[in-house]
């Protein structure tokens, strides 16, 4: 059959893409360290300022070192806004023509290799005016199986094109059978009008329609006017059926287009809306397009789309209609970006060049959402795609934004910039609306403005897609799949319901009772463990996002991760009616008490835990007590705080930790009660190496790691036998993904342990946690506070302080005078040095938290290898309770044992 028209131009030879650097330099292995992955490197300055509200902050500026003229970057794309409102005039109303020659390497060009263009009962090939050739159906009889079909037409029927002027009908089931070169995602796009016509009322006909395991129309009956429906299946085999099934009367079509698509298409993954978090098995999905938006521009017919897709404008979404400012720019400046190949094929490159922003829009107030509001069948989950590029701003990482779906927060900070290397670059993002989110039957879109002195007050988006995903039946219509399976919808729990009826009608009184008491017990306790008040969500437990089986078929939990569930009232008798005897931490969440609790591994006896309990007046508590559940109901490791459980009733938010007897490592070193003995070298080396596992796994452990950004001794706590384990995940974040070099965020974290690089530039990576385990080694060494403001100004902030007297090769001199003759000099040498490289000033130089646990047990090995003679056999002996605690192999005190000996038994990895 026809092949496809091309439609764009010939992709562009590549040109060097943003951010890249001929010239080498130190950072040229991490591009875009310090906010640099623009076109030139922008140095962060940053000075004190009086805001509006009376509170004094840190402004951060950037000086380019670039030219000048280029540097003010406002005279260039203000000429492309003249020419771009210059070329919207004079094309206004009419459709984007697109030809394919976007900035960059251009937009890609795809040329299907299965194109199935069918004009269903016309008697002669034509093309349309959107540049598709579509063959009779006679010329494509030997893919049509059907016994009893006619031809129908009427060549007076008022409608947008000649495709909707004939059609094939059915009186039974029929199949078009296609061949398909490979299997993968292919379009099907279904054209319906009821032409008037004497041998088939065609206004009447309701029928099914289906591929060999979705249904794609249930019980259709088409409306007075002309409709194409849209749909994106991944085709298994060499094969691609397409039935029409009459339920009354009879079924019919007028067209029928088969083009395969990209692989790329639809992700493997994407997040969901509630809770954020990533879900897999979007290929095993069908699809029916709800919308595409070209936001903020005219319409793109297919002829303008290599995928022959349309995009219609966005004005009838808008809520409200006068929300937001239009932009547009050539196409000729969109850059397509290296590290986002998908995005060539994903949409025209006309999208990309039209927004829809914030600023001088006709809402009073300014601090607003520019929200679009999609009707939807709320019994379906949704993908919504999410297009970007930023065509507002004049210079790199200015423009910070919010974007929700339906009320709940997708991206916070979104900083397009620093994503894709540059401005007017294409980026997009996936998300999964489940029906539990869309209830009303609206899927809303929002973009916002961060609320912060954090660049300018603005948000965009360029386009939207909004995608009906199948059931658990493989379902788009209905209730009911190819084989007739029904939606898992609950109904196992109407047949026991009916059970319990049949029961009450015919048993006892006595056994009615009972049953009346069992059945209440049981719906409560149920609803108890799985109905969670707000401040439980969103949890994140591994592949399980949601609570209970979605209909499109995914497996969600709600509890998995989160232990014991434990009543209010095995709560306050835990605590004694949580007295403030009990408390033994307080932070901005609430209170921490020590409590006991059965023991559910022995009968009878009672076991000390820590208590968290919530204060849901705090706004920041409860932010950072759902942080901490996220954390926790994924992370298990021997020096990770492990949960054991939690309570949630009502207004009640408790958590369940394991207790830690010898409380925060601090207090060991320094300020803690008196009476504590004092560690030895070799007890704070196995403290330290046992945090440094767990700070490892978190960032290496999951798929985009865990950066904890609260590390302190404070944070490290210490169980029974002197086990270090990290605690304390209220302000962890998820790590930069596969593309990402770091999470833009605002600053958090505790004085004295905060990377300076982050906050100068608000640029989180593992390495921040790597600086503040610095501060934390060199606590250790010191044994004293992080900042001191009592002693004098050199002396204030230890890591500066600490760094001064390494450089100087007189480390010892600050060294805890308890430690004095009891360290030996090439342990201490390989510590300091480890905690010097932690402290660097950029990110990129500093050490990797697997790299900083190497170089203690390396350390460790040294100090047990040859002890000095005032380490005593009494330090020894405490301390082997904490090596044998924590799994790391020592060497036998031999005092010829060298330090190329001793890197030869790491390298062998013992002691990992």
């Amino acid at each position: 059959l026809a092949p496809p028209n091309q439609r764009e131009g010939e992709r562009a030879p590549p040109q060097p893409g943003p951010g890249h650097h001929n010239n080498k330099n130190q950072h040229d292995d991490v591009p875009g360290v310090g906010r640099c992955a623009s076109r030139w490197r922008r140095r962060p300055r940053c000075r004190l300022e009086r805001r509006h509200n009376g509170s004094v902050g840190v402004r951060v500026t950037r000086r380019s070192t670039a030219p000048k003229m280029v540097r003010r970057g406002a005279l260039p794309l203000a000429l492309l806004a003249v020419l771009a409102t210059l070329t919207a005039v004079a094309g206004q109303g009419k459709p984007v023509t697109d030809n394919g020659s976007g900035g960059g390497a251009g937009p890609a060009k795809f040329t299907p290799k299965d194109a199935f263009y069918i004009d269903c009962g016309g008697t002669a090939a034509a093309d349309t005016k959107d540049g598709k050739s579509f063959k009779t159906d006679a010329e494509a009889n030997s893919l049509l199986s059907a016994r009893d079909n006619i031809k129908v037409a009427d060549d007076k029927a008022d409608v947008p094109s000649h495709l909707y002027r004939s059609a094939r009908v059915f009186k039974e089931e029929a199949v078009y059978n296609f061949p398909l070169t490979a299997p993968g995602w292919h379009f099907i796009r279904l054209y319906f009008f009821p032409i008037k016509s004497g041998e088939a009322d065609l206004a009447a006909a309701t029928f099914d329609v289906s591929t060999a395991v979705n249904v794609l129309l249930h019980g259709f009956t088409p409306e007075a006017k002309a409709v194409m429906k849209e749909y994106i299946v991944n085709a298994t085999e060499n094969k691609l059926e397409l039935k029409f099934t009459p339920q009354s009367g009879s079924a019919f079509i007028n067209a029928i287009e088969v083009v395969n698509a990209p692989d790329e298409l639809i992700s493997k993954t994407a997040l969901t809306v509630s809770p954020l978090a990533e879900t897999s098995g979007l290929s095993e999905a069908a699809y029916q397009v709800v919308c595409r938006l070209n936001v903020g521009g005219p319409p793109i017919g297919p002829v303008n789309d290599t995928l022959g897709r349309q995009w219609e404008d966005d004005e009838k979404y808008l809520n409200p209609k006068e929300a937001g400012t239009e932009v547009s720019v050539p196409t000729s400046a969109i850059k397509y970006p290296d590290a986002f190949p998908a995005t060539k094929l994903v949409a025209p490159t006309a999208v990309y060049a039209t927004a829809r922003h914030m600023a001088e829009s006709g809402v009073a107030n300014q601090n607003f959402n520019v929200s679009w509001k999609v009707d939807v069948d709320p019994s379906f989950d949704y993908l919504v795609r999410l297009l970007f590029a930023d065509i507002i701003s004049t210079s790199a990482n200015d423009l910070y934004f919010n974007v929700y779906i339906n009320g709940r927060k997708a991206i916070s900070a979104l900083d397009l910039s620093t994503i894709t290397g540059d401005l007017a670059a294409p980026y997009y993002k996936d998300f999964v609306v489940n029906s539990s989110v869309n209830t009303d039957g609206h899927i809303i879109i929002d973009v916002g403005p961060l609320g912060q002195d954090t660049g300018r007050n603005d948000a965009l988006l360029n386009g939207a897609e909004v995608l009906k995903m199948s059931n658990s039946v493989g379902s788009l219509d209905g209730e009911y799949g190819v084989d007739g399976r029904m939606v898992d919808d609950g109904s196992g729990t109407r047949k026991v319901v009916a059970a319990v009826g049949f029961a009450m009608m015919f048993g006892a009184f006595a056994g009615l009772g009972c049953m009346v008491v069992k059945w209440h017990r049981r719906p409560q306790d149920w609803e108890r463990r799985n109905s969670f008040s707000s401040w439980l969500l969103p949890i994140h437990t591994g592949q399980s996002f949601s609570n209970g089986k979605s209909k499109s078929g995914y497996t969600f939990s709600s509890t998995a991760g989160l232990g014991h569930f434990f009543t209010f009232a095995e709560m306050s008798e835990a605590t004694k009616n949580f007295d403030e005897s009990a408390i033994i931490g307080v932070g901005g969440f609430g209170n921490v008490y020590v409590g006991e609790i059965n023991d559910p591994d022995e009968e009878g006896s009672r076991i000390k835990v820590a208590i968290k309990r919530g204060n849901p007046s705090s706004e920041q508590g409860i932010n950072e007590f759902n942080t901490e559940i996220q954390m926790l109901s994924k992370l298990r490791h021997r020096h990770l705080v492990s949960l054991i459980g939690y309570c949630d009733e009502g207004e009640e938010m408790i958590l369940v930790y394991e207790f830690m007897q010898h409380g925060p490592f601090r207090d060991h070193i320094y300020g803690g009660p008196e009476g504590l003995p004092t560690l030895s070298w070799k007890q704070r080396l196995e403290i330290c190496i046992g945090a440094a596992r767990g700070l490892h796994y978190l960032h290496t452990g999951t798929a985009h790691g865990i950066i904890h950004r609260d590390v302190k001794t404070t944070n490290i706590l210490l169980d029974d036998k002197f086990v270090a384990k990290v605690a304390d995940f209220g302000l962890s974040k998820d790590g930069p993904g596969m593309n990402q070099l770091h999470v833009s965020t605002a600053v958090k974290g505790s004085f004295g342990y905060l990377d300076p690089e982050y906050f100068r530039c608000q640029q989180l990576t593992d390495k921040s946690d790597v600086y503040s385990f610095g501060v934390v080694l060199l606590e250790t060494l010191c044994a004293r506070a992080p900042i001191d403001p009592q002693l004098p100004r050199e002396q204030v902030s230890l890591a500066e302080w600490g760094l001064q007297w390494k450089r100087k090769g007189l480390i010892e001199k600050i060294m805890d005078p308890n430690l004095n003759g009891k360290v030996n000099p090439e342990s201490l040498a390989k510590f300091a040095e480890t905690a010097e490289k932690c402290l660097c000033e950029f990110g990129s130089d500093r050490l990797s938290m697997g790299d900083v646990l190497w170089n203690l047990e390396y350390a460790l090995q040294l100090q047990e290898a040859n002890p000095p003679e005032g380490a005593t056999d009494a330090d020894d002996a405490d301390a082997s309770i904490v090596s044998s605690a924590s799994g790391v192999t020592t060497v036998p005190d031999q005092s010829t044992t060298s330090a190329n000996e001793l890197f030869a038994q790491l390298a062998d990895m013992k002691g990992r």
